[in-house]
Formats: C-alpha cells, structure tokens, sequence
C-alpha cells in the first residue's frame, strides 16, 4: 500500500486543525495568532492540491474535505475576526442604549446592539460557505476560478489585525478602525466570492511566457508591493489580482 496516497488529505487536515486552533484564538480576541494560524492553513490548503496533482490520486473524497476545512479556515475564522473588530470599531455607545438588552446573566448584557452590528462581519462566513459549495459543483472552475477565491478573501480579512499591529501607518489604521469600512467589507468579499467574475489561477500547465505572461506579471507586483508595503500589501495584492483578471478579459476576451 503506498502511503504517498495519503498526503493530500493529511494535508487538508493540517489545513482543518489550523483552522480550529485559529477560531480558538479568533474568539479569545488574539487576533494576531489566529492569523498566523490561518496563513499556515491556507499554506497547506495550496499544497494539498499540489500533492493530489504530483502523486495522481485526485478524487471526490478529497475534493469535498478541501471545501470542509476551506469552510473553517478560511470561512468561520474571518468572520469572527470580523466580528471583533467590527465590535471594537463601535464608538458610539449611544447605539447600545438604544436598544435593550434582550437576556440579561447577573450584571452581564449579551444581546446589545452592539452584538447585532458585529454579526454582519459572519456575513462572510456564510457567503464563503456558499461559495465553496457552489465551487464543489461548478463545472467550470477546474483550471481557473469563477469568483475570489474563499482563501484569497481570507487572506483580506486576516491581514486588518496584523496592519494594526505592525505597520504603524495611522491613517490607513484608522480606515480599518471605522466601522462603515468593515462593514462595506464584509458585503464586498460576499459579492466578490460569489459573483460570476472570471479570474485566473496560478496553476500552470506549462511555464512558458507566452500563455502565462499574466501570472509572471502577478507574481512580480506581488513581490514588489510586498517588499514596499509588507502586510498593507496583501489587500493591495488581492484588488490587483481581481483587476488584472478583469482587464485581460476585457482585452483578450479569455475564457477561463
């Protein structure tokens, strides 16, 4: 019995543990870790395709746990990040005395208007959820996608804390904070994920420039714009790709 038939989905289940630790982190208000814990998530989401493709055992076991561990890793855990910082942007505490607590523990108020502003940030993990079901059954996504990506998105989402944290830039920290932003962000990566856009992906069947020249191009503003902008760059990167894909199939009218 060959073992090597077993890496992909061991590695799709790294990709679910990641996952958990990060929603445990997530919820514990570490916002910082449990991006970590979803980058190497995502790290070995990449990867388990990749082990599927170079040892041939590509199958629909495989295929439908991706999408399970895509919906905790990339779909639970931004929207709880969401949430908490959606819940920490509400300044004004005029919104909570507008509405009464609906159950009450001790001196304790769960249910403040506060918490039903921060649960549009789940927004996300329900159309991420959407999205990789209709990705599982969507014949047309097998070398290219239609709609951003749930990691990709993901990746948006888990790049605000660590901007907080490190980039020390006050302004953008400070669009970041405000809470119409993150708002309009969770309804624009649900629209994004689910919408009929074309976008390419970073498969290659060959490496040769003439029928990859966009994904060399990617890669290398990428690398650009990471190097200028280290983690401001990610939300950067993901609206470039978005753009870039757009434009080539508007130029080249490409059928992906």
């Amino acid at each position: 019995m060959k073992l090597t038939k077993y890496i992909p989905n061991l590695l799709t289940l790294l990709n679910l543990l990641s996952g958990t630790i990060a929603v445990y982190f997530a919820v514990k208000e570490e916002l910082v870790i449990a991006a970590c814990f979803v980058f190497l998530g995502i790290f070995f989401d990449f990867f388990d395709g990749f082990a599927a493709r170079i040892f041939k055992v590509q199958g629909e076991l495989g295929k439908q746990l991706d999408s399970l561990a895509d919906v905790v890793t990339s779909g639970v855990v931004p929207g709880i990040v969401l949430f908490q910082l959606i819940s920490k942007s509400v300044e004004n505490k005029t919104w909570e005395n507008a509405v009464n607590s609906i159950f009450k523990t001790g001196n304790e108020q769960y249910f403040t208007s506060t918490f039903f502003i921060s649960l549009i940030g789940l927004l996300f993990t329900m159309g991420a959820a959407y999205r990789l079901a209709k990705f599982n059954i969507d014949e047309r996504q097998t070398s290219s996608f239609i709609g951003l990506p749930t990691p990709a998105a993901a990746l948006v989402v888990l790049s605000l804390p660590l901007i907080l944290d490190y980039s020390g830039n006050e302004l953008v920290s400070g669009i970041i904070q405000n809470v119409w932003f993150l708002i309009g962000l969770a309804i624009l990566l649900c629209y994004l994920m689910n919408a009929e856009i074309p976008l390419f992906s970073l498969k290659f069947k060959d490496y040769t420039w003439k029928k990859n020249k966009i994904k060399y191009l990617f890669i290398l503003f990428t690398a650009i714009l990471s190097a200028l902008f280290q983690f401001i760059a990610i939300p950067i990167v993901i609206l470039l790709y978005v753009l870039m894909s757009t434009i080539e199939n508007r130029l080249f009218k490409n059928s992906y």
